[in-house]
């Protein structure tokens, strides 16, 4: 059966040409825009859809969180509209590359430095969009893309922010409230444990989800070992992750074949991330970045910013880690 898409014209400027990614519940399209020379990504929510009210709500919270999104390691939204079936689609910067998940898979556990790298970017990217009043909610390997952007190898973009919940101070007059405490949303292997419990999150549940990344790029492992998502949300809540010591030592993709000091040490950094994350969510610090611990309240301009001691006290470290390691 042949796509009605293909070769579909979206908004008199662009030209779907190819299909380049397909899920449940709706498909992402490569198409060409040959006034500005360009080929760019068109995320289309099936017309079937249309119905849901709570999905086309999720397509259109994802489309307007990256628009107010500038930072150059998060995937651009450059418009939203309807087909002429009354599909939702928006028009996004077209990527060439491999997400994390599609890396680890094909290389196993990362250089330590590489990913640390990696993540330092996607740490700054967090950091615009939680001072936004944006959390993501649904941070995970498939959701970071690498790409080559200006010459810049292993260039991440943050992508999916389906799931993104928009702070109070982000909601304009009339807004509907579209995630209600005690609704489980995400992914269970990277889900916060507050998360998991279904309570009010906010910028230190990605903080969590992005310790359990780090983890996995630098032992190319889950910091858990089960096998259903409910055992994982469970693990979450009330276990803490696998020692670095009972990681074996295997064989590195560009490295010496084994597992140096080096590396040990940057998977230490890892697990001491998840270990402060599973702790209650006071003592993460509320910023996406590494060296600042703490962001202000949302409480208006001039809120008082109130970071604990032990906050403060884990980014530095944490980012004294990266940095050694990184360097």
């Amino acid at each position: 059966m042949s796509d009605p898409y293909l070769d579909q014209e979206v908004a008199g400027q662009f030209r779907i040409v190819e299909k380049i990614g397909k899920g449940g519940m709706g498909a992402v399209y490569k198409a060409e825009q040959p006034d500005m020379n360009r080929y760019v990504a068109i995320k289309i929510l099936h017309s079937r859809y249309l119905s849901r009210s709570d999905l086309v709500s999720r397509f259109r919270r994802e489309a307007r969180a990256m628009s107010q999104l500038s930072h150059p390691n998060t995937a651009r939204v450059f418009l939203y509209g309807q087909l002429d079936d009354g599909a939702c689609y928006f028009v996004m910067e077209h990527l060439v590359g491999q997400n994390l998940a599609q890396l680890v898979r094909a290389e196993g556990a990362l250089d330590p430095k590489r990913a640390i790298r990696i993540m330092i970017q996607v740490c700054s990217a967090l950091e615009e969009a939680h001072q936004a009043g944006i959390v993501h909610r649904d941070l995970k390997p498939e959701n970071i893309f690498l790409t080559t952007q200006g010459g810049i190898r292993d260039f991440p973009k943050v992508l999916d922010f389906g799931l993104a919940k928009v702070t109070e101070r982000q909601m304009r007059p009339g807004s509907m409230v579209l995630t209600q405490q005690g609704m489980v949303f995400g992914t269970p292997e990277f889900m916060s444990p507050e998360q998991a419990h279904g309570k009010t999150l906010d910028a230190r549940s990605d903080i969590y989800s992005l310790g359990v990344i780090l983890y996995e790029l630098l032992t190319g492992k889950l910091p858990f070992d089960a096998k259903q998502p409910i055992e994982y949300i469970q693990l979450h809540v009330n276990a803490t992750p696998i020692p670095v010591r009972d990681i074996p030592a295997g064989p590195r993709r560009g490295g010496h074949g084994r597992v140096g000091q080096e590396a040990r040490g940057a998977i230490r950094l890892g697990g001491r991330v998840c270990r402060g994350a599973r702790e209650r969510p006071s003592s993460r610090g509320r910023g996406g970045r590494p060296d600042q611990p703490a962001y202000a309240n949302s409480a208006g301009p001039g809120a008082r910013a109130q970071p604990t001691h032990r906050a403060a006290s884990r980014c530095r470290k944490t980012q004294n880690s990266l940095d050694h390691v990184g360097r």
